[in-house]
């Protein structure tokens, strides 16, 4: 239930919503319970159960009085207009009394539906909030497609199963208290057996709801492992078929969505089991106060006459329904309780990368970037060791070594995509820990390796959420990354859709277009992570001239691949095992025994 009550936060910004359901439910419950104790004194008039009412009794608070004063007033309309006026006077109240029911009910409802809407929407949107803020290492540990699930998959079964039953879960036990509370008012004797089972029935019901979680958080976990399979094939469906892995891939999903099935059923079994439960248990209790009250009646027990039993008994079946009600919509809140414990665990997980209250506002480089004693250890691994770097304004550093020297993670420092284990890293003085974050990234642009692009036109491509941005701004970042030459050939010029992750361009264009995008946001310093590695020689000639465009006048630092391209660099850094082991320019390094001498030769032989 503590799960339930943090949803209960989201409510709390519409608290005026959800008393206004509550208020007009009651007054539903009300007029519903009028309804039912309007027949009773007229079926026994009508009838000739009891004789007509002459003198009219004191007020007072009880059932048996009030329906003496109601058989008077009755009576006396009998007396004066005949059995068939009190009739109509009669059904004229009582739809008058169900007409009042269900128009408050249809208002509890109106309400209702804006409030759960809303605040479906609102945590729906914390979620994916929260996601954009996450430090990169969480994606690193999480499955991309149970990501994928919690924000689809488990926000639906909130919205279906939490948000469709807290209704239920205002009403129903409104229901029931206003109810009960009639029931104690008509016969104190007979609403004991009822309380007598009560505990029965809620321990069952809590047994089916507990089992019921434990199920809803297997199956949707297991619907994560679905969806990251799904994801999985997609993205490499291409090598699936060169391999001839249809087979492997297709048993893979058979194990996996068998294993889904079989516990989605025992899910499902086990919540439709909840309301037959319920049902036959007040059915029972039922059944036994029939014997026990009729017993009472029959041998003229004073609290308990004929017209108390019946409306007892009209009363009583009036609360199964809710309580039925309220039993489902316990076990569907139990399942949906399990996704929303699911999307908490992405809620209240750290946000690592965090800015200083009283950060501080730097929107340009003006003199140089430092890495003092810097390490980084990423889990119980040491990346970096001990880096000191310093690079100057307007100068372009190559970080070159081995696969798993610790380029990119350097380089990733920067920006603080990661935080230093150890040590810190300075722009013009200032820890970057102490900077604002939003200003720190807006000073710099970035190429990757591979061409992250979004299923959209060119021109929101290369502006990618920048408003205030003319056409003019965009040709020309265009033209520098040498990009507006096959833009224009393309069917709708600078408004072509791309495709999904850019998949109609070939990959010099992709990159061209990233490019284009570090260009358009003027970064002070321009970080390139092997931008022309995944390149052919054709391709690579014109990436690079474009990256030489983008390079000039800007602070720049290299992850090179190839050693060809960097031979301009003024400074080259040479890493290894997650430690600087040389630096110098091409000349210098070139005639020194050492790892930059061995990586050259070993390419020139592989170029040969």
């Amino acid at each position: 239930m503590k799960g339930y009550l943090k949803l209960l936060k989201y409510v709390k910004p519409y608290k005026g919503l959800a008393f206004l359901n509550v208020l007009f439910n009651i007054l539903s419950i009300v007029f519903s319970l009028f309804s039912i104790a309007l027949i009773v004194p007229f079926l026994r008039l009508l009838f000739g159960q009891s004789q007509a009412v002459t003198t009219k009794p004191a007020l007072s608070f009880s059932f048996k009085n009030l329906s003496e004063l109601f058989n008077y007033q009755l009576s006396q309309l009998i007396q004066t207009k005949g059995p068939e006026s009190a009739l109509i006077f009669i059904c004229i109240v009582l739809v008058s009394a169900i007409l009042l029911k269900n128009l408050f009910r249809f208002l509890a409802l109106y309400f209702m539906v804006s409030l759960r809407n809303s605040v479906v929407s609102d945590l729906r949107e914390a979620l994916y909030k929260h996601i954009l803020v996450l430090p990169l290492a969480y994606f690193s540990e999480e499955k991309k497609g149970d990501l994928i699930s919690r924000m689809t998959s488990d926000i639906l079964q909130i919205e279906v199963a939490i948000m469709s039953s807290l209704e239920a879960l205002f009403k129903e036990p409104l229901t029931i208290v206003i109810f009960l509370g009639a029931l104690i008012w008509v016969s104190p004797i007979l609403t004991l057996i009822v309380f007598l089972t009560l505990p029965i029935m809620g321990f069952l019901i809590g047994k089916i709801g507990r089992m019921l979680k434990t199920f809803s958080q297997r199956g949707q976990s297991k619907f994560g492992d679905l969806v990251s399979l799904y994801e999985e094939t997609l993205m490499g469906i291409r090598i699936i078929k060169a391999f001839n892995s249809q087979d492997f891939f297709l048993r893979r999903f058979k194990n996996e969505n068998s294993l889904y099935t079989r516990i989605n059923i025992a899910s499902n079994r086990t919540g439709d089991s909840a309301s037959p439960i319920s049902e036959t248990l007040s059915i029972v209790v039922l059944a036994f106060i029939l014997w026990f009250g009729g017993k009472l009646v029959l041998s003229g027990y004073e609290g308990v006459n004929a017209e108390i039993f019946i409306a007892f008994i009209g009363i009583f079946s009036q609360l199964l329904p809710p309580a039925k009600a309220f039993s489902t919509a316990y076990s569907n809140m139990q399942k949906g309780l399990a996704s929303l414990d699911r999307v908490n665990e992405v809620l209240e997980s750290e946000e690592i990368i965090t800015e200083q209250p009283n950060a501080v506002s730097l929107t340009q480089l003006n003199s140089k970037i430092e890495f003092k004693n810097v390490s980084f250890k990423y889990a119980d691994e040491w990346v970096l060791k001990n880096i000191n770097l310093r690079i100057e304004k307007g100068k372009t550093i190559a970080l070159v070594g081995p696969s798993g020297s610790g380029k990119s993670t350097l380089t990733d420092l920067i920006p603080r995509f990661y935080d230093p284990t150890e040590g810190e890293v300075l722009i013009d003085g200032h820890n970057i820990k102490n900077l604002k974050i939003l200003d720190l990234r807006s000073m710099m642009g970035m190429v990757a390796q591979e061409s992250i692009l979004f299923n959209d036109s060119i021109y929101n491509n290369i502006a990618f959420g920048k408003t205030n941005i003319s056409n003019e701004q965009i040709e020309q970042a265009a033209k520098i990354a040498n990009a507006h030459e096959f833009i224009i050939q393309t069917e709708k010029a600078y408004h072509t859709n791309i495709g999904d992750r850019g998949n109609k361009l070939s990959g010099g264009q992709r990159q061209r277009l990233s490019i284009a995008r570090a260009v358009n946001t003027n970064p002070d310093i321009l970080i390139l992570d092997e931008a022309t590695s995944a390149l052919d020689t054709a391709s690579e000639r014109v990436v690079q001239e474009a990256l030489n465009n983008v390079m000039q006048n800007r602070t720049t630092i290299v992850i090179a691949h190839r050693l060809s391209t960097i031979h301009k660099a003024d400074l080259i850094v040479v890493l290894d095992k997650g430690k600087i082991v040389q630096t110098g320019n091409h000349q210098e390094l070139i005639q020194q025994e050492g790892l930059y001498k061995q990586l050259h030769q070993l390419q020139q032989i592989i170029e040969a």
